[in-house]
């Protein structure tokens, strides 16, 4: 049995999961240089529908939070789950930065 393991592909904007080499779910982001500085925008999380019910979405995007926070970036959370996440998880409260227009208008449109 492999280990399903969250991992950085940053030159891909996205953190992943991966399970023997595959890559079965993304939270995907785009960088925003704001008020802040560098604030990350989270706006899609995916987990292969066979991987689902099994809690892998949480650790990949508690993975992703806490490797943001520690590079510096803070946290803007537009995609559903994630916005979800840190509405149940207040310790990133202070990471957090309210989406504006500005934000929004950066994303992919597809």
């Amino acid at each position: 049995m492999s280990e399903i393991k969250p991992v950085s592909l940053l030159e891909r904007r996205r953190f992943a999961l991966e399970d023997d080499g595959m890559i079965i779910g993304a939270a995907h982001f785009r960088d925003f240089e704001g008020a802040t500085g560098i604030e990350r925008i989270f706006f899609h999380t995916t987990v292969d529908e066979e991987y689902g019910g099994q809690g892998l979405a949480s650790t990949m995007v508690k993975f992703a939070l806490e490797n943001t926070i520690a590079s510096g970036a803070k946290i803007v959370a537009v995609c559903p789950y994630v916005k979800n996440y840190v509405a149940k998880h207040r310790e990133y409260d202070q990471h957090l930065v309210q989406p504006t227009k500005a934000h929004l208008d950066i994303l992919p449109r597809d």
